[in-house]
């Protein structure tokens, strides 16, 4: 049957989103040519349906984003096949890892011990004599990294909670790794974090070197509503990222170098409990994670003399539900995350892919959760969020640590004491 010039509007429903589809309509066969396309429309936007958002909860509030795509970004999915693998489940509280020369492991143990790994796993030795920590709360023997001419110098760097006579405060310090690879050697201390605080928590405490084998250094705001303040204050070191040199000193020229009142080592600040630092090696800009308190979980790329606004602005709200502050998220002369999660997955650690092992992965930020008991592969361009998956999901693993190894693979440690490995298939 003829069906003339009839003008039928198809519509198709996806996410709360209408599609329309007029046309004219001549014959039957017309007409089922149009319903086949139809239908394979309505059969992508189902595969796009698949790529929502990973996180499907409520937040713990109703803030808007500052920009379209800083958090609920569409999910992605890996298509390389991955071989997922315990290769130890026996460390003590590991905190932090990193890769030897050889392709082995140097690990820390929050209560104050490290031990160093074969490249498949194996315990190899135990590094003992190290100064005493306080491992009560978040503290005890936190980062670890290599100095770049390692091979060389065998000269390493840690952070770990030092007991004080009130309080408890930060430290940054540095040896020798002996050629028997059971002590370290010429130990000295050349950085404590003031002031000292009778809290237990939230030390921050990542090291990372930068291109002129100088140190970035994080450090937490310690928690309390007494002193998270300081987080703002430039003649604190509490809540900041530091640039030192390998001496402990202001790195020269530094933001806030000459300021009255400012220490000069201060690179950035407005910062809660920065787990997660790192450097992005393609852009060679400096990437940080951080806690939020109920929500709020940001990434930023820190930028010199930058403030990022906590307690004064934040996506998060006070444990009690309750808005933090004046429960503002934007103010003038405060940065943006460029991405955060609302509710918490607790980032305690972020590494950036860079082996040509896993082509897709090359050049993604990894983010290990705490709280959300998951690895998060976050996706980027021109320094913005555009895809984020969730690995190792149902696991009950708390990913503390993350580095890529030698071979491409990523490792992470864990609170339960396992060294995953994740590869290609």
């Amino acid at each position: 049957m003829d069906l003339g010039f009839l003008l039928q509007t198809y519509f198709c429903f996806f996410n709360k989103k209408l599609t329309i589809m007029s046309i004219n309509l001549f014959n039957n066969k017309a007409l089922s040519i149009l319903l086949a396309g139809l239908a394979l429309n309505c059969a992508n936007i189902a595969f796009v349906s698949a790529q929502n958002p990973v996180e499907t909860n409520e937040p713990s509030a109703a803030y808007k984003p500052a920009f379209a795509g800083q958090t609920r970004i569409g999910g992605v999915k890996t298509k390389t096949p991955l071989d997922i693998t315990i290769i130890n489940e026996k460390l003590e509280n590991p905190w932090a890892i990193s890769v030897l020369p050889n392709g082995g492991f140097l690990i820390t143990q929050k209560q104050g011990t490290m031990v160093i790994l074969t490249p498949d796993g194996k315990l190899s030795k135990k590094i003992t004599g190290l100064p005493k920590v306080d491992p009560s709360g978040q503290g005890g023997l936190l980062d670890v990294t290599l100095d770049p001419n390692f091979a060389k110098n065998r000269m390493i760097y840690w952070a770990y909670s030092e007991p004080q006579d009130k309080g408890v405060l930060l430290a940054i310090a540095k040896g020798k790794l002996a050629a028997n690879e059971t002590t370290i050697e010429n130990q000295t201390i050349i950085y404590r974090a003031t002031p000292a605080y009778g809290g237990k928590l939230q030390y921050g405490s990542r090291i990372v070197f930068d291109k002129n084998g100088n140190l970035f250094v994080s450090t937490g705001e310690r928690s309390g509503n007494d002193i998270r303040i300081q987080a703002q204050y430039l003649n604190s070191s509490l809540g900041k990222i530091l640039h030192l040199t390998t001496n402990g000193k202001a790195v020269a020229n530094g933001p806030f170098g000459g300021k009255a009142d400012a220490k000069p080592e201060i690179y950035a600040y407005g910062l809660r409990n920065p787990d997660g630092l790192a450097i992005n090696p393609l852009t060679g800009d400096l990437w940080e994670a951080e806690f939020g308190p109920k929500g709020g979980d940001e990434v930023n790329i820190i930028k010199p003399g930058k403030n990022y606004g906590w307690p004064i602005i934040t996506y998060g709200t006070e444990y009690s539900g309750k808005k933090v502050g004046d429960g503002i998220q934007q103010k003038d002369g405060m940065e943006q995350p460029i991405y955060y999660w609302n509710p918490s997955i607790s980032p305690g650690c972020i590494a950036f892919y860079n082996s040509n092992s896993i082509a897709e992965w090359k050049g993604n930020l990894f983010v290990g959760g705490l709280g959300g008991s998951h690895i998060i592969r976050l996706v980027i361009k021109d320094d913005k969020i555009v895809g984020e998956e969730r690995l190792l999901e149902g696991k009950g693993e708390r990913f503390r640590d993350m580095v890529e190894g030698k071979d491409g693979a990523l490792y992470s440690v864990t609170d339960n004491g396992h060294l995953f490995r994740i590869a290609k298939k």
